[in-house]
């Protein structure tokens, strides 16, 4: 299975090793920044590397010819339609959230703003509307009272989101598709960026 990774930061490099350990090919990292801590990873076991000229948009000439599976991780760039119509089976990225619930950037930060007692994570189709694609995987856990966003994180949602996307590409290689589950879009709600 040929993997183009889109990603950034912690979640972008652990999901790195986790989908080496798997034995899968990762052709090419895409990165917003070339100091990106994904981008030392990838370059220093001599895998190809290209920095987004636009931080927002993965363009089609982003994914490495031969990709079976675009996988987002941590990325905050959209992935293009075009740029999904290179990969056979199109694109997953996980979300720190019960999607639909808190679609957007700041999901964890929204899920302690709204007081809730329980949190989750999905790995969806990348689709043309943000965090709006099918459920390929999801799983939940309680939130702790008093609980920062950056514990819940650390604590569940990350090593949870490792989880998932491990689950979601190993089912890709043995069957050679995705899962998929229409979200319901009665129960969607917005998680924008939180400002200072």
């Amino acid at each position: 299975m040929k993997i183009t990774l889109a990603g950034s930061r912690y979640f972008g490099a652990a999901a790195f090793d986790l989908l080496r350990k798997q034995g899968a090919d990762i052709a090419r990292v895409v990165v917003p920044q070339a100091d990106d801590r994904l981008a030392a990873a990838a370059a220093s076991a001599g895998i190809d590397v290209f920095v987004l000229q636009d931080p927002k948009i993965v363009p089609d000439d982003a994914i490495a010819e031969g990709t079976d599976l675009i996988v987002s991780a941590h990325s905050h760039a959209r992935v293009s339609k075009e740029a999904l119509a290179r990969s056979r089976l199109g694109g997953i990225g996980y979300h720190p959230s019960l999607l639909p619930r808190h679609r957007g950037i700041a999901a964890v930060d929204w899920t302690i703003l709204s007081g809730d007692p329980i949190a989750g994570g999905s790995v969806y189709h990348l689709a043309e509307r943000m965090d709006a694609g099918a459920i390929a995987a999801q799983d939940w856990c309680f939130v702790k009272k008093g609980e920062t966003a950056r514990e819940l994180w650390e604590r569940a949602l990350a090593p949870m989101g490792l989880r998932l996307l491990d689950e979601v590409v190993r089912h890709a290689r043995q069957n050679g598709s995705l899962p998929a589950k229409p979200q319901d879009e009665e129960f969607a709600t917005r998680a924008p960026l939180i400002k200072e």
